[in-house]
């Protein structure tokens, strides 16, 4: 499977002179851990992830070392730890070290970056705008529909996975995650949270009546 089987294509993506308080925002409204930042053209030029908010002022948990500990600490570290807790500004904060994917990198590439860097995200650029999102969650979920560990979608799975989100995003009355839908030889996986039980029962009906569909395999579960 490639990144593209998987990844999560609604990126949701903040600026470098947005408001540090508009990005947590937008963190907490969309349940998401990190931000790809974009420059005006759209072009990725950062992440602000969570690990770039833990030490904030507004919450008292900013970094405080012991004086002989900041006495020997190089002031450019002094600096930029200040800056992480008291900046207004995205671009201030977030990190510019950025490790990226294509669409067409196989996942077990994008493992390894995960690996290697520590990371628990990889951002999937196109001309160098992000277009996807592949976290560690959506291997697993990857891994949790894979009949065999050397499965790998073909062509077809992917014109049925790219027909069920399509279809997802015309519809008004639902938010579905792109991030829940995984399709392997004809048989499209759900799961995750939905809003109630008529939107669950809507899901599946959309998902098949989607042309290849095999069979659906509901994983879903309402918030009643």
């Amino acid at each position: 499977m490639k990144a593209m089987d998987v990844m999560v294509r609604d990126v949701v993506t903040v600026k470098p002179d947005d408001q540090v308080a508009h990005a947590i925002e937008l963190l907490a409204k969309h349940d998401i851990s990190a931000l790809p930042v974009v420059d005006n053209s759209g072009r990725l030029v950062g992440i602000l992830s969570e690990a770039d908010l833990i030490h904030r002022s507004e919450i008292g948990t900013e970094k405080h070392r012991p004086w002989w500990v900041e006495a020997v600490t190089p002031a450019v570290s002094l600096a930029s730890d200040f800056a992480k807790a008291h900046a207004r500004w995205v671009g201030d904060v977030m990190s510019t070290h950025l490790v990226t994917a294509t669409e067409e990198t196989p996942l077990a590439e994008i493992a390894a970056l995960l690996e290697k860097h520590r990371i628990k995200r990889v951002p999937i650029v196109r001309d160098g705008k992000p277009v996807g999102v592949v976290s560690r969650s959506n291997l697993i979920q990857a891994m949790a529909t894979a009949k065999a560990p050397a499965a790998s979608a073909d062509d077809k799975d992917r014109d049925i996975r790219h027909e069920v989100l399509a279809r997802l995003a015309k519809q008004p009355w639902t938010g579905f995650d792109s991030r829940n839908v995984i399709v392997t030889g004809g048989n499209v996986h759900l799961w995750g949270l939905v809003g109630s039980e008529p939107e669950h029962q809507a899901l599946l009906a959309l998902a098949r009546e989607v042309p290849g569909v095999v069979t659906v395999t509901d994983e879903t579960f309402p918030a009643y």
